[in-house]
């Protein structure tokens, strides 16, 4: 590349396109990473009311104790509260109905025969906004044990340390 070269300069449609792309988070499921062992994840869009999404944009949402039940060849989310929309009328949504997603027939045929073997469930674990539209983060997970718990608390610790004294001893003064 020469010397000279400058990257192009964005319009402001770009940047605003740009930024209307960017993931927004919404809520997270801290708890589900530690109470079960994540094995693989999908995307998957949900089937919102109106006063449901402007809920989420105002950025009010709980994934705990949610999860995910495949019937009949659809998936459901069951548990997420999303709460009422505080300037919403007599059409206001219930908080914590069952909600549709939306992934691919294959998709849902694979996680519907892997949650059929034993300790084996399906749990989301983010919700957020790409590109205007309301997306949800599912994972299949197996459920830990008291003593898996304790074992990855251990080992994050143990990293945490490492980490820490990695850092005093470049910081520190290099003498001869």
């Amino acid at each position: 590349m020469p010397k000279d070269w400058k990257k192009p300069k964005l319009t402001e449609g770009e940047k605003r396109k740009a930024a209307s792309d960017a993931k927004k988070t919404i809520a997270r499921n801290k708890k589900a990473r530690h109470d079960y062992l994540i094995e693989d994840t999908w995307e998957a869009g949900l089937v919102l009311s109106g006063t449901e999404v402007k809920a989420l944009r105002m950025g009010r949402a709980s994934l705990i104790d949610s999860w995910v039940e495949v019937k009949d060849g659809e998936a459901w989310l069951y548990g997420a509260n999303i709460p009422m929309y505080a300037q919403g009328s007599w059409n206001n949504h219930a908080p914590t109905r069952k909600r549709k997603l939306l992934l691919h027939a294959s998709e849902i045929e694979r996680i519907g025969q892997k949650v059929q073997a034993k300790g084996y469930t399906v749990v989301p674990l983010e919700l957020y906004f790409i590109g205007g539209r309301a997306k949800v983060e599912i994972a299949l997970a197996k459920g830990k044990q008291e003593w898996d718990k304790r074992q990855s608390l251990r080992e994050a610790q143990d990293k945490r340390e490492a980490e820490r004294a990695m850092r005093a001893y470049t910081k520190r003064p290099n003498y001869k």
